[in-house]
């Protein structure tokens, strides 16, 4: 059994990024802190947090950060119930951009409403959310990983539909000009667009490539010609309409599979909240067939 002491110091360690910050949350002095994750180390025999600046958990580290919060949800959960007081218990969780513009609002919504539950949600790329599972940062993460973080439930949800799309005004007419057109990319590792495109052409994509790294920011430069882009069939589909956007991959797509990840704690609200995700994203992504 590791004390709650000195699993909250070394939480709050790596959470404000110095022993003196947290110091100042846990109202001790940094002494006392660094005592106590010192104690932790001597107990666990392994060196827990790196001191630079800021101070970040090393890999044995990480677990034990991820049983602090889990350890800490857990009491505030029972607290709740027990008490029956009005606090609101907050879950920080993580979720790629294009599902948070699209359709994760929506289940925070529900959740929110049925459980009076507050969110803390890291936007990242849908590749790296699991990460933030693995260092304990967050209690749940829409991801495309679909093996299971150690302590994590994996489920499957469903898939992001994506269309290469353009502005009239860039010319787009046959896989020859889309090759040479600029492209849009929402940051360096974004590989949708390439991925899709290849899907309709073997050339060589060598037109100017953008990166915009902000939700609204990227379909704006697409809308204003900048260059085309990928974005989820959700968003598309307005734009299409109105004939302010057009596709130029020949009505291809690529469906990204997504699945929603969490603790395997016994925590009303992350209960309430995964039940909201498998509901909602059943409403608006795309059933993958079982292999």
């Amino acid at each position: 059994m590791y004390d709650r002491a000195q699993l909250a110091a070394l939480s709050a360690v790596v959470d404000t990024g110095s022993f003196e910050s947290a110091a100042r949350e846990l109202h001790l002095t940094p002494s006392a802190v660094s005592q106590r994750v010192r104690s932790l180390e001597n107990v666990t025999g392994a060196v827990l947090v790196r001191r630079t600046r800021p101070c970040v958990a090393t890999s044995a580290g990480e677990h034990l950060v991820r049983l602090a919060r889990q350890v800490a949800e857990l009491e505030a959960d029972t607290e709740a119930v027990l008490h029956q007081r009005g606090t609101h218990a907050t879950l920080p969780l993580a979720a790629n951009a294009d599902s948070v513009s699209t359709w994760f609002v929506e289940a925070l919504r529900v959740a929110g409403a049925e459980a009076g539950t507050a969110f803390d949600v890291r936007v990242d790329d849908e590749n790296h959310t699991a990460a933030l599972l693995r260092a304990g940062a967050v209690m749940a993460a829409v991801t495309t990983a679909g093996e299971a973080v150690q302590g994590c439930r994996s489920v499957p949800i469903g898939a992001l539909r994506y269309r290469a799309v353009a502005a009239p005004g860039l010319g787009i007419t046959d896989t020859r000009s889309l090759a040479a057109a600029p492209r849009a990319r929402f940051h360096a590792s974004d590989e949708i667009p390439a991925r899709l495109v290849a899907k309709a052409t073997t050339r060589a994509l060598t037109g100017a490539v953008h990166t915009v790294s902000a939700g609204d920011g990227y379909l704006a430069a697409i809308r204003a010609g900048l260059g085309w882009g990928a974005i989820p069939e959700l968003l598309a589909a307005e734009h299409l309409a109105s004939g302010a956007l057009v596709e130029v991959a020949g009505g291809r797509h690529l469906d990204v599979p997504l699945h929603w990840q969490h603790w395997r704690i016994a925590s009303a609200p992350l209960t309430t909240l995964t039940e909201a995700v498998v509901a909602t994203a059943r409403t608006h992504l795309v059933r993958q067939r079982r292999r």
